[in-house]
C-alpha cells in the first residue's frame, strides 16, 4: 500500500508482541483503501504472518493465491448482497449473511464461526461496510465480538463509526485513516493505471481530495474534458442553453459512458458550490437552491436507476444557469 505505513506498522506490532486485538475497526472517508488494507492484512494473517515487508505476501502462495480466488475455507467477507427478487444490491447487510435462516441459499458467518480454522491458525472476517449493517445484524454480530471463537480477527471497515453501536467500537481497537497527500494520490495513480494524460492526471489528484479511491473511480471517464464541456456549459448564452445542456445529456447515456456520467454526476454539484462562493443575495439563493437539487438528484440517480439522460440534462439546465445568476 502507499501512505499508510503507519497503519501497517501498527498492525503487525500488535502479532509481534503476541496478544493481537480480535477486532479491528478501520475508520475514515471513503477512498482511503481501508478495504484494501483489510484484504492485504487478512492475506497476510492466513499466510502465518510472514516477515516481509508491510503487507507484501508473495501472490503465488497458497493463502494468497485462495483469497484472490475466493475460495479461502478461513476467510469471510460481509457486504451487501443481491436481492434474490430484483435482483439489485441490497440496501443493508442483512442478517441471514450472519446467521442461518429457513429457506436462505445464503452461507452465513455463524457456519464459518463453528468450525476451527483449517489452513492457518485464524479465520478472518472482513464487514465491509460496517455502516450497512441494520440493528439485528449489528447485535448478532455483536455476540461474536463480545465471545469470539478461538482464532478469529475480525476486520470492520466503517465510513462512519458514529452509525455503530457504542458497544461494537468499544470491542475494537480503531485504526483511523486519513486523506493521503497529492504526491500520494499521484503515484497510486501511476501504480494502477496506464494510459493517462496530463491533464487528466491533475484533474484527478486535485478532485481526489487525499481519497485515491476517488481518482481511480474516474480514470477512465475522461474527468478533464469533462471539467471544461462543465466550464463551457456555465458560461453559454441563454438562447443556447438548451440545446448545449441536451448535448451534454445525450452524450452521457448508455452503459459504455458510465464512468462519465458518474463522473459528472460529482463534479456538477461540486462546480454548483464553488460557484455559489462568489454569489450574492438572491444571485447565492438561487444557486444553492440549486445546488441543493442536483445534489439530491445526483445522490440518487444511480441507486433509483434513473434515466442518466434525463438526470443529466435536469443537473446540465442548472449548471448553464450559473451564466446569468
Amino acid at each position: 500500500m502507499i501512505g499508510h505505513d503507519e497503519k501497517i506498522a501498527a498492525f503487525k506490532a500488535a502479532f509481534e508482541g503476541g496478544r493481537p486485538h480480535h477486532a479491528w475497526l478501520l475508520t475514515g472517508p471513503q477512498g482511503l483503501g481501508k478495504a484494501l488494507f483489510a484484504r492485504l492484512a487478512a492475506v497476510w494473517v492466513l499466510a502465518g504472518r510472514p516477515d516481509v515487508e508491510g503487507f507484501d505476501v508473495d501472490p503465488e502462495t497458497p493463502a494468497a493465491r485462495f483469497v484472490a480466488a475466493g475460495s479461502h475455507i478461513d476467510f469471510k467477507i460481509i457486504e451487501r448482497i443481491e436481492s434474490p427478487t430484483t435482483g439489485k444490491l441490497r440496501g443493508e447487510i442483512v442478517i441471514e449473511q450472519l446467521v442461518r435462516r429457513p429457506n436462505s441459499n445464503v452461507s452465513p458467518l455463524s457456519e464459518l464461526l463453528k468450525s476451527t480454522p483449517a489452513l492457518s491458525d485464524y479465520r478472518v472476517v472482513i464487514i465491509d461496510a460496517a455502516d450497512d449493517m441494520n440493528r439485528s445484524v449489528a447485535n448478532a454480530l455483536l455476540k461474536n465480538l463480545e465471545e469470539p471463537s478461538p482464532g478469529t480477527l475480525f476486520l470492520l471497515i466503517s465510513h462512519m463509526p458514529g452509525r455503530l453501536l457504542p458497544t461494537i467500537r468499544s470491542r475494537c481497537r480503531t485504526l483511523r485513516f486519513q486523506r493521503l497527500a497529492d504526491t500520494a494520490v499521484d503515484a497510486i495513480l501511476d501504480a494502477e493505471t496506464t494510459g493517462l494524460d496530463d491533464d487528466d492526471r491533475a484533474t484527478l489528484v486535485r478532485i481526489a481530495h487525499g481519497a485515491p479511491g476517488r481518482a481511480l473511480r474516474f480514470a477512465e471517464s475522461g474527468i478533464a474534458a469533462l471539467e471544461e464541456q462543465l466550464a463551457e456549459l456555465a458560461g453559454t448564452p441563454p438562447a443556447a442553453a438548451p440545446g448545449r445542456a441536451q448535448a451534454l445529456a445525450r452524450s452521457l447515456g448508455g452503459k459504455a459512458n458510465t464512468p462519465r456520467y458518474e463522473a459528472f454526476l460529482e463534479l456538477a454539484p461540486a462546480m454548483l458550490a464553488e460557484a455559489a462562493r462568489t454569489r450574492r443575495g438572491p444571485a447565492l439563493a438561487r444557486v444553492l437552491a440549486d445546488w441543493e437539487s442536483a445534489t439530491q438528484l445526483a445522490g440518487s440517480a444511480v441507486a433509483l436507476s434513473l434515466d442518466p439522460q434525463a438526470v443529466a440534462f435536469d443537473i446540465a439546465t442548472k449548471i448553464a444557469s450559473l451564466a446569468t445568476a
